[in-house]
């Protein structure tokens, strides 16, 4: 099990990118959450297996095809043992 936390910069906000990235990350098998922040970026925290966290970050360079992806900041974290498969979208911080 793993954590991550990443930041995500570009055109990122009112593209669905919070919702697309529940989606990828629930279909990954992720736990975690994802919301915008009032800076522009989108924030969002997965944890589970290596391979699926690697997955969603590739993901997050794509985004859904209407966003623009500059730039992805990725930290590894303590895993908080977040409950399986729970991957809410929380509002703007």
């Amino acid at each position: 099990m793993k954590r991550l936390h990443l930041r995500i910069w570009g055109k990122v906000q009112g593209v669905y990118y919070r919702a697309s990235a529940a989606a990828e990350a629930e279909r990954l098998g992720l736990s975690g959450w994802v919301r915008n922040r009032r800076d522009g970026t989108v924030e969002a925290v997965g944890e589970g297996s290596a391979e699926a966290l690697q997955a969603f970050v590739a993901w997050c360079q794509r985004g859904p095809p209407m966003a623009r992806v500059d730039h992805v900041e990725q930290h590894e974290e303590e895993p908080a043992g977040l409950p399986a498969g729970a991957f809410d979208v929380r509002p703007t911080a």
